[in-house]
């Protein structure tokens, strides 16, 4: 497109999107409010299992293309750590199927824009019980911690595409009378 984001009419600086005004020093942006979720690795995504293939799972998290979950990038059950096998690659419908809602982080961003993820932390994984909520990327603030646990007894896991996940806190065992 030939037409630029900020123009001057009038002695005016005009957008031609709607969004966020950033500024630094001199240099004006405007960070479109509806927008695609570009991703960098480290992040934090909250995605639903698409299609499962040959030792990899196919995931929707909000980005341009589908992103992918590979099989040595899961925790297996019981928290082994060996070699994937043929039986595993058999199993992977056992361990996430399609529609299964996940956390991960982004392990890798290949060049054509595609996420490559990992789950090999227990903060990561498939998600239980809970409300999932989309919002817009530009919304969501890249910090330290994206897991947060509310006084009103509920959990929150507010994935940098734009996937919130809202779930009951789970009780603690070990309360002290």
């Amino acid at each position: 497109h030939d037409a630029l984001p900020i123009y001057m009419e009038s002695e005016k600086l005009l957008a031609s999107v709607a969004g966020a005004v950033e500024r630094v020093n001199k240099l004006i942006c405007v960070r479109a409010l509806k927008t695609r979720y570009n991703g960098e690795v480290g992040d934090i995504v909250v995605g639903r299992i698409t299609e499962v293939q040959q030792k990899r799972w196919k995931v929707e998290t909000n980005s341009r293309l589908d992103s992918v979950l590979l099989l040595s990038a899961v925790n297996l059950p019981g928290g082994e750590l060996r070699r994937r096998s043929a039986e595993d690659e058999l199993a992977m419908r056992d361990y996430l199927q399609e529609g299964d809602l996940i956390s991960a982080e982004v392990q890798a961003v290949f060049s054509d824009g595609a996420l490559s993820m990992h789950t090999r932390s227990l903060k990561y994984g498939k998600l239980g019980q809970g409300v999932l909520v989309q919002v817009s990327p530009s919304l969501i603030k890249r910090r330290k911690t994206h897991f947060h646990t509310l006084p009103c007894g509920a959990s929150i896991i507010l994935g940098n595409n734009g996937f919130i996940w809202i779930y009951p806190t789970p009780e603690q065992t070990d309360r002290k009378s």
